[in-house]
């Protein structure tokens, strides 16, 4: 799989996005790489527990609401893309149908991109889970080790075939 190094900031837009495992740091990666690229930054997690508090209560739930989070989105990300903006995505890019979507953004706005691997063992992703529960940063929600092992279980990681531009941490 080819590794790209990420790129100093530039007047050219570009879609930056994720793929970790959960408690991976992909939200603490996504707040830092906002700030250094001078970059609008949308949190799923953030976004989800302000507009269906209380209501995500079931990983199928989450599914949905993400689903529908990003149908809600997607024309908003590809006019902030289209106007030159960078734009960080703090939304998991997990599996390949996740990965999926922000490939139709790249697509369809012709835009350049990075997807940011944070290649985790369980091992240390259930250490960072266990602070992130007595922390709580806005959006996040308990999560128990089970939750986490169960969640793991649809973790794909990228494949060269998928044709992105990745960034390895």
């Amino acid at each position: 799989m080819k590794t790209y190094q990420s790129s100093p900031s530039s007047n050219s837009p570009k879609l930056h996005f994720f793929c970790g495992k959960m408690a991976s740091g992909k939200s603490t990666l996504a707040s830092r790489l906002a700030e250094k690229e001078k970059a609008i930054l949308i949190s799923e997690d953030v976004w989800l527990s302000r507009l269906f508090p209380d209501e995500i209560t079931t990983f199928e739930k989450y599914i949905t609401h993400s689903a529908r989070l990003k149908r809600i989105l997607k024309d908003h990300v590809m006019e902030l893309l289209n106007s030159g903006a960078t734009v960080i995505m703090d939304f998991p890019g997990n599996t390949r149908t996740q990965r999926a979507w922000f490939k139709s953004l790249i697509n369809e706005t012709a835009v350049d991109h990075e997807l940011h691997f944070l290649d985790r063992s369980n091992a240390e992703c259930l250490v960072q889970l266990k602070k992130r529960n007595k922390d709580k940063p806005e959006g996040s929600k308990f999560s128990s080790p089970e939750e986490f092992m169960m969640v793991t279980g649809y973790f794909e990681p990228p494949r060269e075939e998928e044709g992105f531009k990745l960034v390895r941490h």
